[in-house]
């Protein structure tokens, strides 16, 4: 069974459709890319998939729930970091990922064990005691991300994890993302084409609200007229055509 599955997700903001009947899997052991220009749905998708954001048609299910028929169990599997993520700036960053802990339902020895895993993971064990207001952004970024999988999600949804990372946080970033996902099903928005070609086993593209290819990052680099991945996200999406 997928431990990620989407179908036929779709979704108006007024007169414009920004999602067009989105279907998408992604299995244990799985790390898959969800790429697009600004503006192509791929936001509004992820927001559906983890329940922020209702469909107007269409569904998905976490580890097997149901985001529209059973969504507190299906976000109790989900680790989601949004772009973006809000932070309580005036808690400690042990303070904020006990409460995030508690959420989930973690017990207080677990979550004790859980939090000083999932700081280990994401580098912040030297900050632990910091109020967030005080941290830079890329630590901001990491506290997210450490929020996102305190609970020990067996689906993550990340949404430029990379943001506002220097160079050496973005290598340790994958790092980790390509050991977690050898567990996990991961599903990773980005534009950092690197990053596609250095975690991910398969990229689907999104254009226009609609997916327009799901195959490996090698083959849909093949598409592009110098072989690069570049090239071929260029060719597939630009926008001269568009009426």
């Amino acid at each position: 069974m997928d431990a990620l599955k989407v179908e036929s997700l779709s979704r108006s903001f007024g007169s414009r459709q920004a999602v067009r009947k989105v279907s998408l899997s992604v299995a244990r052991g799985e790390t898959v890319a969800f790429l697009g220009p600004n503006g192509a749905g791929k936001s509004t998708t992820l927001r559906m998939i983890a329940g922020y954001l209702e469909p107007d048609e269409g569904d998905a299910w976490i580890n097997g729930a149901s985001i529209q028929s059973n969504r507190t169990r299906a976000q109790l599997a989900l680790g989601y970091l949004a772009e973006g993520a809000p932070l309580y700036l005036d808690l400690s960053v042990k303070d904020f990922l006990a409460f995030l802990g508690r959420t989930h339902g973690l017990r207080r020895a677990e979550a004790k064990d859980r939090i000083a895993s999932a700081a280990e993971d994401a580098a912040i064990t030297d900050v632990l005691s910091r109020p967030i207001e005080t941290l830079s952004k890329g630590y901001r970024r990491r506290v997210a991300l450490a929020g996102a999988i305190v609970h020990d999600p067996p689906v993550l949804i990340l949404d430029e994890p990379t943001d506002g990372l220097d160079p050496n946080q973005k290598i340790a970033m994958r790092a980790l993302i390509r050991r977690m996902g050898q567990a996990k099903a991961i599903l990773i928005s980005t534009h950092q084409l690197d990053e596609v070609e250095a975690m991910c086993s398969r990229a689907i593209l999104i254009d226009r609200g609609e997916i327009i290819a799901d195959t490996t990052p090698a083959e849909l680099a093949s598409r592009g007229a110098g072989g690069r991945l570049e090239d071929a996200f260029h060719m597939l999406t630009r926008r001269e055509a568009a009426v």
